[in-house]
C-alpha cells in the first residue's frame, strides 16, 4: 500500500501531478540520480518503487504494466535488464534520497534521488562503519573533556595552598647607639638633661666673673 500523499498536489490538475511523476520516474532510470525539490523526491520514491518490483518479475505482462507509465522503450529496457537484475538481493528500499540544501533565488529545500546500486552486505558493512566511527569520535571527545577538566601533577604541585596564618610584625629596633648597655633610654634621657643645665650652669658663672672684672 504506498504512502499517502500529504500537501497540495504538483503541477495544475491530478493528470498534470501524474505526468510530472513519470516524467521524472524515467529520468531516475535514464541517469541512475537526479536533483530535484525534497517535496517531489518524496513523492516520486514511492512511484519509483513499485515500478522497480515490477521489472523484478520479468515477464512480458509486467513489461507491458510498465509501459503505461513509461512511454520511452529504451528506458524500459534499461530498467528491465540493467536496473532490475541488480537488485534482485533487495525486498525494498530501491532508491535514496540525500537532502543537498536549499537552492539559490527561492531559497527551497532540494535534494538528490537515486538508486541504490550497492548490495546488501555492502551498505550494512558501510553502516556499521560509520556507526562505529561515530561512537569512537564521541568517546574520544568525552575522553577529551574529562583530560582537560582533571588537573595534571604538575599544575597541582604549582598551586600553594592558601594559609589563614596571622602576619607576625615585628618590632621596630630601637637604635641605641648612644645608649650604653643596661642603661634605658629614659635613663639616658636624664643624663642629658642633667649635661645641659651643668653648661648652663657653667656659663652663668663665667659670665658673673667677667663681669666682676670689668666693674
Amino acid at each position: 500500500m504506498p504512502k499517502p500523499t500529504k500537501g497540495p498536489r504538483l503541477g495544475g490538475s491530478p493528470t498534470h501531478e501524474r505526468t510530472i511523476l513519470r516524467n521524472m520516474a524515467s529520468q531516475l532510470f535514464q541517469h541512475g540520480r537526479i536533483t530535484t525539490t525534497e517535496t517531489k523526491a518524496r513523492r516520486v520514491q514511492p512511484v519509483v518503487e513499485k515500478l522497480i518490483t515490477k521489472a523484478k518479475r520479468g515477464d512480458l505482462h509486467s513489461r507491458r504494466l510498465v509501459l503505461r507509465d513509461i512511454t520511452d522503450r529504451d528506458v524500459v529496457d534499461t530498467l528491465f535488464t540493467e536496473i532490475a537484475p541488480s537488485l534482485t538481493d533487495r525486498e525494498g528500499g530501491y532508491t535514496r534520497i540525500t537532502k543537498v540544501g536549499p537552492r539559490k533565488g527561492d531559497n527551497a529545500p532540494m535534494a538528490i534521488i537515486e538508486i541504490v546500486t550497492e548490495s546488501v552486505e555492502e551498505s550494512r558493512s558501510t553502516r556499521a562503519k560509520s556507526g562505529k566511527a561515530t561512537t569512537k569520535t564521541a568517546s574520544a571527545g568525552a575522553t577529551t573533556s574529562e583530560s582537560a577538566a582533571q588537573p595534571t601533577s604538575a599544575e597541582q604541585d604549582a598551586v600553594e595552598p592558601e594559609t589563614n596564618e596571622p602576619e607576625v610584625v615585628e618590632p621596630e629596633a630601637v637604635e641605641s647607639e648612644d645608649i650604653e648597655e643596661g642603661a634605658s633610654p629614659e635613663g639616658a634621657a636624664a643624663d642629658d638633661l642633667a649635661d645641659e643645665e651643668a653648661a648652663q650652669e657653667a656659663g652663668d658663672v663665667s659670665s658673673d666673673e667677667q663681669v666682676d672684672k670689668t666693674n
